[in-house]
């Protein structure tokens, strides 16, 4: 097995390198584990956690000389010194040779500044004392950046693989794993997860890994497909089935026929037409409209939402003996903010595939493994491209965190500032008990606003989705701060 993946992986002349680069760059103490365990978020553990679980602490340098890598360093004795090597290839010569000392308490990691010339920073901040401060994410020392891991036994067994485009840690080859298993044993897979994470990928990966490989691979977006008629664009439809259908005309699943049909957000879909769907996987036959004798096809049918099903099933809202038929095996790819790993070659392809002459400067990669990303790997993409362009603009030859767009990245806008990293149990202070002045303040906005939310969102700092939540966390009634009572009612369910 490569450093960045298991054995059967695409080579990539850059990556060896890489990896012997950063292992002289940079000198540490002790062996590295090999106890198998999970990779998780390099926050501080949540209070409820089971005690006696086993970690295996660790940091990994993840962007080193303008390039992204992957070197896991396991703190057995608790610590580490970080430094300069004395005999790497091209080693960061912002770095001193005892640059700084990262260490965990069993809960938090620690890091302490040695006297480096040029400093050390901790989640973007400077340290300004040669004292441990308390550090959640990232640590920059000179122009290299590393991440720190509560288990980092995933990523020095499997590293990073990057092959054919895809960029996958440890928790996604995790899911691809499962995915093949799926492919290989039974006919569906349902993937969740939130938008923009890659539940496409995985589903082709589900597609390529199966016995149906060599056939089609259709993918539709189920919410983009207007009322009425998605059942004629699933099922198909024979001539005269009704006004104006003169010809016969094949749906998505006779398209799939022999392959695989990829049905994303799968819980937008109507109820009788999910009837007809649970017939097809059931019965393996397809009845067009119009037509008075149903025909077979043959295929694997994958599906993926970022809604819970079950949770629309007990509404009635989803077909109980549909979700039973497809939330089976199912698999959750983990958001972009769990697989920071990820972000510094996933930043490195989208510049690559924009310019051919600015560099990557350290700092865009701090500042993007600082942020939540709740667009994910769409969203990721899509702002370091528009980084890229900003850097031209401003005819920079590097692409700096400055050229990023502002709250790019970001979940929360709290009252004139970004919030940064956001943890999964992180509480907005408009909904803390704490902050009982921000009811008051949510209510000031709405009424100089006469209850338009949209307005107050802007105002406030906050995206209309997340003003809305914060509105029905504290029961808030926006309709009486209209002037009539009633305006605004349709702008709050937008």
């Amino acid at each position: 097995m490569s450093y960045l993946g298991r054995k059967g992986m695409a080579q990539l002349s850059g990556t060896a390198l890489c990896h012997h680069m950063c292992q002289r760059s940079l000198s540490y103490n002790g062996p590295m584990s090999d106890h198998a365990s999970t990779l998780k978020e390099a926050v501080t553990p949540r209070s409820d956690e089971p005690l006696g679980v086993e970690r295996n602490p660790g940091v990994a340098l993840l962007f080193h000389a303008g390039t992204p890598c992957v070197l896991a360093i396991p703190l057995h004795c608790g610590a580490v010194e970080l430094g300069r090597g004395t005999h790497g290839m091209e080693p960061d010569q912002r770095m001193s040779r005892r640059h700084a000392r990262i260490s965990y308490d069993g809960r938090r990691f620690f890091v302490t500044d040695l006297g480096s010339h040029n400093g050390t920073s901790a989640d973007g901040h400077a340290l300004s004392a040669s004292a441990p401060v308390e550090v959640q994410r990232v640590v920059r020392m000179g122009d290299s950046l590393f991440g720190l891991f509560h288990d980092i036994a995933p990523l020095v067994q499997r590293g990073v693989v990057v092959s054919q485009g895809k960029v996958m840690g440890p928790l996604l080859q995790d899911v691809f794993a499962l995915a093949k298993q799926s492919a290989q044993y039974g006919d569906t897979l349902h993937i969740t997860g939130e938008s923009g994470v890659g539940k496409e990928m995985v589903a082709q990966g589900f597609h390529q890994f199966g016995p149906r490989a060599g056939g089609p691979f259709v993918a539709v977006n189920c919410a983009a497909i207007p009322q009425g008629v998605a059942e004629r664009l699933l099922f198909g439809t024979r001539r005269g089935a009704y006004s104006g259908a003169d010809a016969n005309a094949d749906g998505y699943i006779q398209a799939a026929s022999g392959g695989t049909l990829f049905l994303d957000e799968v819980g937008d879909l109507d109820l009788q037409v999910q009837a007809k769907l649970l017939r097809v996987i059931e019965t393996k036959e397809l009845l067009p409209l119009g037509a008075n004798r149903p025909h077979r096809v043959e295929l694997h049918i994958c599906s993926a939402t970022n809604k819970d099903l079950k949770y629309l099933a007990a509404q009635g809202r989803f077909r109980e003996d549909l979700y039973y038929r497809i939330a089976r095996p199912c698999v959750n790819i983990p958001p972009l903010r769990k697989r920071i790993e990820e972000i510094p070659w996933l930043i490195d392809s989208a510049v690559k595939k924009t310019t051919t002459t600015a560099a990557i400067h350290a700092s865009l990669v701090e500042l993007c493994l600082l942020r939540p990303w709740p667009g994910n790997i769409r969203e990721l993409l899509v702002e370091v491209r528009s980084a890229v362009q900003n850097a031209a603009i401003k005819s920079s030859t590097r692409i700096e965190g400055k050229h990023l767009p502002d709250g790019a990245g970001t979940v929360l806008r709290s009252l004139g500032a970004v919030a940064d990293f956001v943890p999964d149990d992180y509480t907005p202070p408009a909904v803390r008990a704490s902050d009982p002045g921000e009811l008051a303040r949510i209510e000031q906005a709405l009424r100089s606003h006469q209850g338009n939310v949209a307005g107050t969102a802007r105002a406030l700092g906050l995206h209309r989705t997340q003003l809305r939540r914060l509105i029905e966390r504290h029961g808030i009634d926006p309709q009486r701060f209209a002037p009539d009572g009633t305006a605004h009612k349709l702008d709050l369910d937008k």
